[in-house]
């Protein structure tokens, strides 16, 4: 099962500290949206709101058209996945998975076939009778997201669900939550700091900060076409010029006024924008890219990020002919 969620004009205080703002956002039923911003922006205050853990000092609330004010987490259509997995040790897999389902009073026999089917589904297909101990810290998570997945909730909130898992595994996982995601049609509510999980599973991202939502779009229009300053800085590097008059410290650009913000990687020897003659300040390879510092001649105090392909010769003292392939204007 599945069901949308409408957020409208929510606010939440805690005594003078105003944790969220005027919030509203409209979830459609089965979408992959994850909230993404830094610590204290609001993310996790939206999401224990969504699962009935607070009430909104002001606003509401709907899941599937119904309004949740008052609702009981416990009777609310939502399951929430922590980042502790918080599985009972001395439990099997199959009865930790089972468990929701035994609280609502599934037979033994029926519990333990549909605990087999989500650890199926998670990819531990056969380890029923294992105990958490003897998992590692990726399967562990799987099983948390198995026993969630277990009740058929029609939302499934997820608060920052991968990351105590190392880089190599919360990418692996990244993969498998959205194929699961993508099977069991659930709408997803997933909430993280970390900008290339957000853009590696999201069907859509809300950038949260100060309590608001800044911007929200699909990953590729969040992060070439940002709508604030904020957006574009916390969604990856980003080249920062100002630009008065139509003229920028390296010269004239077909924009008036306001911030030119250029990603790193926007910028190459065939770039339509051109900067000009830059002379490289340093360099580091960086694998598949090589990520340096350049100056343009012509304004030789402002510094620009840039990605270069690992094949390009760059080192510190070397001039190179670049322009931006893309770039968008903000206001302060």
């Amino acid at each position: 099962m599945t069901a949308s969620v409408s957020i409208r004009s929510v606010s939440q205080r805690y005594g003078t500290a105003l944790a969220l703002n005027d919030v509203s956002l409209d979830i459609a039923a089965g979408e992959f949206v994850v909230l993404l911003g830094p610590s204290g922006c609001g993310k996790t205050t939206l999401l224990n709101l969504i699962g009935g853990f607070a009430e909104p000092t002001s606003g509401q609330i709907l899941i599937g058209g119904r309004d949740m004010a008052g609702v009981a987490p416990k009777d609310r259509p939502t399951t929430t996945v922590f980042q502790d997995y918080a599985l009972f040790p001395h439990m099997s897999l199959r009865d930790n998975v089972g468990f929701g389902l035994r609280m609502r009073g599934v037979p033994r026999a029926d519990r333990a076939k549909k605990a087999d089917a989500m650890l199926a589904l998670v990819g531990l297909e056969g380890r029923g009778d294992r105990r958490p101990h003897e998992l590692s810290g990726g399967q562990r998570q799987r099983v948390a997201l198995a026993r969630a997945l277990a009740v058929e909730p029609d939302v499934l909130l997820l608060d920052e669900p991968l990351g105590a898992l190392d880089l190599k595994l919360r990418r692996q996982m990244q993969d498998e939550l959205k194929a699961i995601q993508r099977r069991v049609g659930t709408t997803f509510v997933h909430v993280t700091h970390d900008q290339e999980e957000a853009m590696a599973i999201a069907d859509r991202i809300v950038v949260m900060n100060h309590g608001r939502i800044e911007d929200h779009g699909p990953p590729r229009e969040v992060y070439l076409h940002p709508k604030t300053l904020f957006t574009a800085g916390f969604m990856g590097e980003v080249n920062r010029i100002p630009v008065s008059g139509g003229n920028a410290p390296f010269g004239p650009v077909p924009v008036a006024d306001g911030i030119l913000c250029i990603r790193p990687e926007a910028i190459s020897p065939t770039g339509a924008l051109r900067l000009g003659p830059c002379t490289v300040q340093d360099a580091a390879f960086f694998g598949s890219y090589v990520r340096a510092h350049v100056s343009p001649l012509t304004a030789p105090d402002l510094r620009l990020v840039v990605h270069l392909p690992q094949s390009q010769l760059v080192e510190e003292g070397r001039v190179l002919d670049l322009g931006a392939e893309t770039h968008v204007v903000l206001s302060e």
